[in-house]
């Protein structure tokens, strides 16, 4: 006899991910083991929107850089950098599953005479980034690497700022801190010079 692997239903109509269900149902086990009324008018519809949530949260898993830093044009430049600055985003952390924001300053330099990125191009790449699992570490990193894959410029830097949720809300509870991380890359790493130039533009 044939076995047919039944197919959960999807937890909410839309719903493509696998696990959905498990999700659900988990997020209404631990409300339970809290001691509430998972029934309860203002906690009947909670599992199905954290689901949605975190589906929304973590919508860069279905993104992909380069198909934003493809989209080039021809540009008469004589070389200088393009900088990009004070472009908020919120990620959720990686180890707490607590969405940290803030906001990041993006920059590359290209070759002279290379096409360029679309100015709206860079937020994009940060929000593929951002709307992943993430460390602020690696989120600063992941977009220097992604400008230096695609576009190939001489040098390229990401800093971002940011308050996390599990420093100002859990443990240590110190809301208003700050983490701020750098990544640089090319001639922004290798030139002091180059480098001290940039966090001039950087600045408001």
């Amino acid at each position: 006899m044939t076995m047919t692997a039944t197919i959960p239903t999807p937890a909410y109509p839309g719903d493509p991910l696998p696990g959905a269900v498990a999700l659900i149902e988990g997020v209404r086990a631990w409300l339970t083991a809290r001691g509430l009324d998972a029934d309860h008018p203002n906690l009947t519809d909670t599992p199905h929107r954290v689901l949605r949530a975190l589906n929304e949260m973590t919508a860069g898993y279905d993104d992909d850089p380069a198909r934003h830093l493809a989209r080039t044009f021809p540009a008469d430049h004589d070389g200088s950098a393009i900088v990009v600055t004070g472009v908020p985003f919120t990620s959720l952390c990686a180890h707490h599953l607590i969405p940290f924001t803030g906001t990041a300053d993006i920059a590359y330099q290209p070759r002279r005479g290379a096409p360029v990125a679309g100015l709206s191009k860079l937020p994009r790449v940060l929000d593929v980034y951002a709307r992943r699992l993430q460390t602020q570490e690696e989120l600063t990193r992941q977009i220097t690497t992604a400008l230096d894959q695609h576009l190939t410029p001489l040098g390229s830097a990401c800093i971002i700022r940011s308050e996390h949720g599990c420093l100002a809300h859990r443990g240590a509870r110190k809301p208003g801190a700050h983490m701020v991380t750098a990544s640089y890359t090319g001639r922004f790493r290798d030139d002091p010079q180059a480098r001290s130039d940039l966090h001039r533009l950087m600045t408001p």
